[in-house]
């Protein structure tokens, strides 16, 4: 085989491993085992070497948890303005704001799907219906009529109400119902059609139309007292002014009227009305004062009606 005969590097190889090789033969497999390592190939690659674990340093683990904030921590601060803290001895054990998952988007999608396994059972939410044993023996009224139906049967005769048996009589059914029709009386035979004029009735009003007028009567009434009930909501409710209150409106009206008048007497000296507050003033009493004394008219007349619902 030529220098470069797999089989021959293989060999050359094998024997370069576990046995040692003197000189000559060492430099008659230098080349074959150049070839062989840049292609990766050797036999002792099958079993891959126990990978080394390297040891791990011991960890650092502090006594205090990770989840809460230092001291005089101020992350719980959300969604306020208030500088505030928290925590200053270092012990606080639970979280001062607590945690808001899938708040801003909500869960991820398909989270909210039902469960093929949590479907709902049969008596899931009613529980089992009790049979009907069970539920007379729970409650021994269960199931009992309240009134019992009328019976319309007779009811069944006892044992010594049984009738009498093997009865035989002598009476000849035939000769008898013979005789009966003999000396039975003719019936009476109608001497002619039906003679209206002699009834009892006769030219009386029927007592159907009787009833039909006294039904439409009291619906005319029924009609009458809803419109009269109605005039009587929209009608305004109006009643007589007593004497004594007539008068007292009229002593009342007219110590209005010289509590007016002493007011606008006392603005009659003034002869320059500058000012818009003055001329609305001098208005205001004459308008005041013509308003009472139309009032003290009105008062003045007789059977005076004021209306109630005021």
């Amino acid at each position: 085989a030529g220098p470069t005969s797999p089989p021959v590097a293989i060999l050359a190889q094998g024997f370069a491993g576990p046995f040692p090789l003197n000189p000559i033969r060492r430099l008659f497999c230098a080349p074959f085992r150049t070839k062989m390592d840049d292609h990766g190939e050797s036999i002792y690659n099958i079993i891959p070497p126990k990978p080394i674990e390297p040891e791990r340093p011991l960890q650092h683990r502090s006594k205090h948890s990770g989840t809460i904030p230092p001291t005089a921590s101020t992350f719980h601060t959300k969604s306020t303005t208030h500088p505030a803290t928290s925590n200053f001895d270092g012990n606080h054990l639970e979280k001062p704001v607590p945690d808001k998952e899938a708040r801003t988007f909500g869960k991820i999608p398909g989270s909210y799907k039902n469960h093929p396994g949590t479907y709902m059972k049969k008596n899931e939410k009613t529980g089992p219906v009790a049979t009907l044993s069970e539920a007379r023996r729970m409650n021994p009224d269960f199931n009992k009529p309240s009134k019992l139906k009328e019976s319309h049967k007779p009811g069944v005769p006892k044992a010594d109400e049984a009738p009498v048996m093997n009865l035989v009589t002598s009476k000849n059914f035939i000769v008898a119902n013979a005789v009966e029709t003999i000396l039975a009386a003719p019936k009476k035979v109608s001497e002619g059609a039906k003679d209206y004029l002699h009834k009892e009735d006769y030219g009386k009003t029927p007592k159907y139309l009787t009833h039909i007028k006294r039904d439409i009567e009291r619906e005319y009434d029924y009609i009458r007292a809803l419109e009269q009930q109605h005039e009587d909501l929209n009608k305004p409710m109006v009643r007589p002014l007593d004497e004594q209150e007539r008068l007292g409106l009229i002593d009342g009206l007219k110590a209005k009227w010289e509590q007016v008048n002493t007011e606008y007497q006392a603005t009659t000296h003034l002869t320059k009305l500058d000012t818009i507050g003055k001329i609305k003033r001098k208005e205001k009493y004459e308008a005041e004062l013509s308003q009472i004394e139309k009032d003290i008219e009105k008062l003045n007349r007789q059977n005076i009606h004021v209306n109630a619902a005021c």
